[in-house]
């Protein structure tokens, strides 16, 4: 068999700060939108657990669009429980103690005797070549059976299916490294049927079939593990990042996975899904006065908690350049970082606008000049990058054929020449 040719992808971790250059460079950026009719269809009030809505009144359509935000990604994971806030995005959608289940208190349970089976097969597994074969076979074993036994309680996508009845489209979730979020929109008159399933699914959460969604995740890490996109991205946030956990993949990693518990992912929510780190936005045809009411019946019972502190952990100064190669018989590709402030500092305006100028599109600067003119790439990507916490403003492109990762690198905007 013809051996693949093995092509190099490289990731670059510059040590210089843009934001002053590029300051000068688009001086005067000022925001040209006109806010006055926005805030006046603008509605915020906070319920007394410290939960916050943020109504628009928008009534072209009987339609209204939700979205909860919790204040909790992978940022706020530590090694040893990476991927819990993406693997409790997940969990989120396996219902409640009245959906999903026949017989919650028989279920409870049941759960119950899966997380003790977990807890001995994981005490054996971790003796590693001195674990006891026929015990390590044995305890799989009841791990497996005590699984089987918890699902005849179980009604299957119970809680997708009931919004599908009342006509909901786009029901979604997604996990970044700042924040964790949930949508969904319904026609206008499912307004409150919205209000008692979402408080119900985060006043009483119930992580039913945890170990095998677990095993969901696991395929998505090792999914990613096979893209040779995947790998660079995650060795090109490791060089980039010494002590920041935004080097950690949002995913998590296969050996925290592997042993992560329910008890460590109800303990996860409980810190993290307090009322005072979640945030309600509902955009549509409401009335802000109906919404407040609706609210205060359904998501006020909520026990308050403190917000969660912020990550303390700050990057240390990167004395040098970083550099990462890999080779893979892939598509060869280029990924150059700069470290940035977060979005809270005044300049951030200054690097969308970077961005959108020198790499969004077909008519910015590195798209005509390296993919058009001088066709050294087939594609450029910029992002502004930039989050809670400082992050980086990134390059990316993709060869062309008969060219190389080094010569996009090389290449220079302003003289145009590689």
């Amino acid at each position: 068999m013809k051996r693949a040719r093995r092509r190099s992808c490289i990731a670059v971790v510059q040590v210089a700060i843009l934001y002053s250059a590029m300051t000068a460079v688009l001086p005067g950026l000022t925001n040209a939108q006109n806010l006055a009719d926005f805030e006046k269809r603008m509605t915020e009030f906070t319920l007394g657990n410290g939960l916050k809505f943020l109504v628009l009144e928008r009534h072209q359509a009987p339609l209204v669009s939700f979205l909860i935000y919790a204040d909790v990604g992978s940022v706020d994971e530590v090694v040893g429980i990476t991927g819990l806030a993406h693997l409790f995005e997940h969990m989120a959608f396996k219902g409640t103690k009245t959906i999903g289940t026949r017989d919650h208190k028989a279920e409870e349970k049941a759960m119950a005797r899966i997380d003790q089976a977990f807890l001995a097969l994981k005490a054996e597994r971790r003796k590693g070549d001195r674990a006891d074969k026929t015990r390590l076979e044995k305890l799989e074993n009841l791990f497996k059976d005590a699984q089987e036994q918890a699902q005849k309680y179980l009604v299957h996508d119970e809680y997708e299916e009931a919004f599908e009845r009342a006509g909901s489209l786009g029901l979604n979730a997604g996990t970044s490294g700042d924040g964790t979020a949930y949508v969904v929109s319904l026609p206008s008159n499912k307004v409150e049927l919205w209000m008692m399933m979402e408080s119900d699914r985060f006043a009483n959460p119930v992580l039913r079939e945890f170990y095998k969604e677990k095993d969901v995740v696991m395929e998505e890490r090792r999914l990613e593990e096979n893209s040779p996109f995947g790998r660079l991205v995650e060795e090109f946030m490791a060089v980039a990042y010494k002590a920041h956990p935004y080097g950690h993949p949002v995913v998590g990693y296969m050996s925290d996975l592997e042993t992560l518990t329910r008890a460590e992912a109800q303990a996860f929510f409980t810190k993290y899904y307090s009322p005072s780190n979640l945030t309600i936005a509902i955009v549509g045809d409401v009335q802000p006065q109906q919404i407040r009411k609706l609210a205060t019946k359904y998501f006020s019972g909520i026990p308050s908690g403190p917000k969660p502190d912020p990550v303390e952990t700050v990057e240390p100064p990167q004395s040098g350049e970083r550099r990462v190669v890999l080779e893979d018989p892939s598509q060869p590709l280029i990924m150059i970082g700069y470290h940035r402030p977060s979005i809270s500092h005044p300049d951030n305006p200054v690097f969308r606008a970077f961005a959108e100028i020198i790499g969004a599109g077909r008519t910015s600067r590195l798209q005509k000049s390296l993919v058009k003119d001088k066709k050294i790439a087939v594609s450029v990507e910029v992002r502004a990058g930039g989050g809670k916490y400082p992050g980086l403003f990134t390059f990316m492109a993709v060869p062309a054929e008969g060219h190389t990762p080094e010569e996009c690198e090389r290449f220079k905007v302003v003289q145009g020449d590689p």
